[in-house]
């Protein structure tokens, strides 16, 4: 099993900064896929960004310039840096982890093991 815990989430207004943390322990191997989704309130969970075992990243079009996905040297901690914050993106925001390997991340919720409980995000406009 693989733990996710994510951090870093709140409120700020429109135009700022929040860096989000997920930390990954238990039977996690670095280099294994990870991912961060969202889900507002009344909408279905999405793809956000995406790294693979190359440290290949890949966003939603909706965050491409705005958000930057990245980790540690370990590569156990996944990092969210969200900048220019709208309204829109408020959210709950989830950590996720594939047990395994990939090359080619992908936005595809299907494609993950193992989730974190989420940390919420609000912005006001």
């Amino acid at each position: 099993q693989v733990q996710l815990v994510e951090s870093g989430g709140g409120s700020v207004q429109a135009g700022g900064s929040l860096r989000l943390s997920c930390a990954a322990s238990g039977n996690f191997n670095a280099g294994y896929c990870m991912g961060w989704f969202r889900q507002a309130p009344g909408k279905e969970r999405t793809g956000v960004a995406a790294i693979d075992s190359d440290g290949k990243t890949r966003y939603a079009s909706s965050v491409k310039g705005q958000f930057t996905i990245s980790q540690n040297n370990a590569r156990n901690i996944l990092y969210l840096q969200m900048n220019s914050l709208k309204p829109d993106d408020t959210a709950m925001y989830y950590c996720a982890a594939r047990g395994a390997y990939c090359y080619g991340g992908t936005l595809y919720q299907g494609y993950y093991d193992f989730w974190g409980q989420g940390t919420q995000v609000t912005v006001s406009s």
